[in-house]
């Protein structure tokens, strides 16, 4: 059984997997959905969220079996990942590259095999999303569609997360070093490393890229703004 070779751009491609520090994470919805979606539409009794790690291929998602991972180099997906296409195998048994795989002369028992991409804006690929079934056959165009506007959503998805942690660790990295902020306990001001007091959100604006919006609270405007609350009432009883 002959395993896939890394891409020419494994350290890149596994440094991008790495930023989104998703690899041992709980099962999550968002995704969960998605591969629920992708063996409905295609109709087959597997489909992997399927994460390619230095050697072992690990399941963010899964339908129709039990395993968290395999092997890297039981792994289809590390095949599919050297392409931006997708990777269809009609009949594994039938491929001399699958024939003899563990995943296919025992349980999941793989015929079909067909596995899309997740490729991020720098034509990194770090895993694909797939669909698996027990019988020969192949997808048809409608079922290839919806599975790659699905792989495209998963990428969404990643960078998003990635995005989110990039902007908690902006913040962090720019606060003082035992990551503690100082603030007023009756303005609610922060003081700074030099000991300047500002509010709060143009203490965090200045450390991170975080920006704000304003407005005013009930409680404030029940507080300091009486005739105003009291103007909104008369209205609200006039109608």
């Amino acid at each position: 059984m002959p395993a896939a070779q890394p891409p020419d751009n494994e350290i890149q491609r596994l440094n991008a997997l790495n930023e989104y520090r998703i690899l041992g994470t709980k099962p999550e919805q968002s995704y969960d959905d998605i591969t629920n979606i992708a063996s409905s539409v295609c109709s087959t009794p597997i489909a992997l969220l399927s994460l390619i790690d230095t050697d072992r291929q690990w399941f963010k998602s899964k339908v129709g079996v039990e395993i968290q991972e395999t092997p890297r180099d039981w792994s289809f997906c590390a095949h599919a990942i050297h392409s931006s296409d997708p990777l269809i195998i009609p009949d594994a048994l039938m491929d001399d590259r699958f024939r003899d795989n563990p995943l296919v002369c025992g349980d999941p028992n793989i015929r079909l095999y067909a596995g899309f991409p997740l490729e991020n804006s720098k034509a990194l690929r770090v895993g694909t999303l797939c669909v698996i079934d027990r019988v020969p056959r192949q997808l048809n165009d409608k079922e290839c569609g919806v599975m790659k506007a699905l792989a495209r959503q998963v990428v969404s998805f990643l960078e998003l997360r990635k995005k989110s942690i990039n902007l908690i660790e902006s913040f962090c990295a720019h606060t003082e070093n035992n990551r503690m902020i100082s603030t007023c306990s009756y303005c609610r001001k922060a003081q700074d490393k030099n000991g300047h007091w500002m509010h709060l959100d143009k203490y965090l604006s200045l450390r991170s890229n975080l920006n704000f919006t304003h407005g005013i609270c009930d409680a404030c405007i029940e507080q300091h703004f009486p005739e105003v609350l009291d103007a909104w009432q008369t209205e609200e009883g006039r109608n």
